[in-house]
């Protein structure tokens, strides 16, 4: 009698062959992004990193992670994923500066129904550029294939990041009344508030690959522009002294975020006519009939990170981040109070 053949892993859905392909295909993009401190490269059960080699003698570590939200569902719907790791790492090591502390090393977790290959090896590429960008190896990550949890074609991502700073060198710190606000440029709506922007784009009426409205392309093109990573030039101010504290500006906005930052009594007033507000946040305001201060809750309106720096440090800083090549704009300053208070106008 001759015995059926069982079934396979592959009979159920998930390809094991296609995983161990996909690790050999992002090992020269992992490598790319090695730096002092990386001990192993991919495949293995876990990830080492020597801090010592680092070059840090009394470290804290410092964690975060995040996933990128909705904006997935645009990069999926377009099939323009070229970029959404960009924003996966930024959404990470952008708040992990905050704290202080230099981005060392991430993991990724890609999730996936049916492993398409070259799909998921362009959007790890994407992430092993953002970790180049900011300094920080690509140590390890995981892909699940998990066939019946996602429709054909979806896509999760979430990211991890570990950073590190010397014993003391903690942020905020030292926050007083009459600091001066930088706000660093955005690249527009980042990461953050995408089911917002996807609900607005169906008021429109316009399709992801219509002409954009507000810049040049198509409008799915312009709503994937990736976040922008902040990292080295964060870290220069911050090396340089005077910098007190750092805000991230994502879901919340200006008016949330900055008070994250801010002691108890302390509150902030920004000045709205400093800086001009990108088209894309006039478009959707406009198109959504929304308030001013329903924006300025919900998008970084055109400042994606701001640098509470002292009043006497406020220009030399300046300088330092425009040799960066950052877009530095003196938005306002601290003062008694609580919460964060407007003058002038953006809309």
């Amino acid at each position: 009698m001759t015995k059926k053949n069982g079934l396979t892993y592959a009979d159920a859905g998930v390809d094991i062959d296609a995983g161990n392909a996909l690790v050999e295909r992002i090992k020269p993009a992992a490598k790319r992004t090695q730096r002092s401190g990386t001990m192993s490269g991919l495949g293995g059960f876990g990830a080492l990193f020597d801090l010592k080699a680092a070059g840090f003698n009394d470290p804290i570590l410092v964690a975060a992670t995040d996933g990128v939200g909705t904006k997935l569902r645009i990069a999926i719907d377009t099939g323009n994923v070229a970029t959404i790791g960009i924003d996966l790492v930024a959404m990470c090591v952008n708040d992990l500066v905050c704290q202080g502390a230099e981005p060392l090393f991430f993991l990724d977790y890609f999730a996936t129904g049916k492993l398409e290959l070259d799909q998921a090896a362009t959007i790890i590429e994407g992430i092993a550029e953002g970790c180049a960008q900011s300094g920080c190896a690509l140590i390890g990550g995981e892909t699940a294939e998990m066939p019946g949890m996602y429709h054909k074609g979806d896509f999760d991502l979430a990211g991890f990041a570990v950073g590190a700073m010397e014993r003391g060198g903690d942020l905020p710190a030292g926050v007083v009344e009459g600091d001066v606000l930088l706000g660093l440029g955005s690249n527009g709506v980042h990461s953050n508030g995408y089911s917002f922007v996807r609900k607005v784009v169906e008021l429109s009426g316009l399709g992801w690959d219509a002409d954009c409205p507000f810049a040049e392309g198509t409008l799915g093109e312009a709503l994937l522009a990736p976040t922008r990573l902040y990292v080295r030039q964060t870290l220069a101010a911050v090396r340089a002294g005077g910098v007190h504290a750092l805000a991230h500006i994502t879901g919340g906005g200006l008016t949330e975020n900055l008070p994250r930052v801010l002691p108890e009594g302390m509150g902030a007033r920004i000045d709205l006519s400093a800086w001009e507000l990108p088209g894309v946040f006039r478009w959707l305001a406009e198109t959504a009939g929304m308030e001013e201060g329903e924006l300025l809750k919900t998008f970084n309106c055109g400042i994606g990170m701001i640098v509470v720096v002292a009043a006497d440090r406020a220009e030399a800083i300046t300088q330092l981040l425009e040799a960066e090549g950052e877009s530095v704009t003196r938005i306002g300053t601290l003062s008694a109070g609580d919460g964060v208070s407007y003058a002038g106008r953006l809309l």
